[in-house]
């Protein structure tokens, strides 16, 4: 039963750098659902909000998802993807890939609604404009602050993963392997 166990560990240094990647990309995922945005100091709507800083909302959104989607695809082609661990993982990073598009939608919803302010001439439209711009923006950011905590959830799942190693020892070199020889020792004599 051991050697069916040990084939369920993920190596060590690919838990180690999967664990660093994740915890770098929630980091940004959460920076960003900070500073993205989209009311002023008072609370409200600006008179005219910025298209651009908008859409750079939504063109940032998207890289980072791009990111969380490269990830889960190569953690998928991985073959650790499928076993206990890896699964849990991946379901992880599957929901991050999703609430990652999710909300660089709705920050180009947010965008194109800031397109529409002044052309709406009615104050009821530019009410209902505001509105629906608050309520993307804010539901965008809330999408990020998701994505963050599905890729920590996810480096926990392999946080929790690690404790199993301890258990088991590195497998021994095989009698194949030539083990490298330690470095020569300085001698006690000097010259």
């Amino acid at each position: 039963m051991k050697p069916d166990i040990q084939r369920e560990l993920i190596p060590r240094d690919d838990t180690l750098d999967l664990i660093d990647k994740l915890n770098a990309m929630k980091a940004k995922f959460f920076d960003n659902a900070q500073q993205w945005q989209l009311l002023d100091e008072s609370g409200h709507v600006p008179a005219k909000p910025s298209f651009a800083e908008l859409f750079q909302h939504s063109a940032g959104a998207q890289d980072l998802s791009r990111e969380v989607l490269r990830l889960t695809a190569d953690f998928t082609a991985s073959p650790h993807s499928t076993n206990r661990a890896g699964r849990a993982v991946l379901a992880h990073l599957a929901t991050a890939s999703t609430m990652s598009a999710h909300a660089a939608a709705h920050f180009a919803e947010t965008a194109e609604s800031a397109l529409g302010l002044p052309r709406s001439s009615s104050p009821t439209g530019q009410h209902y404009l505001k509105n629906r711009m608050v309520i993307d923006h804010a539901t965008a950011r809330a999408y990020l602050r998701r994505t963050s905590e599905s890729l920590r959830d996810a480096a926990k799942e392999l946080g929790d993963h690690l404790d199993f190693h301890r258990f088991f020892p590195a497998p021994a070199p095989s009698h194949r392997e030539s083990p490298v020889p330690p470095p020569p020792r300085p001698s006690g004599r000097h010259r």
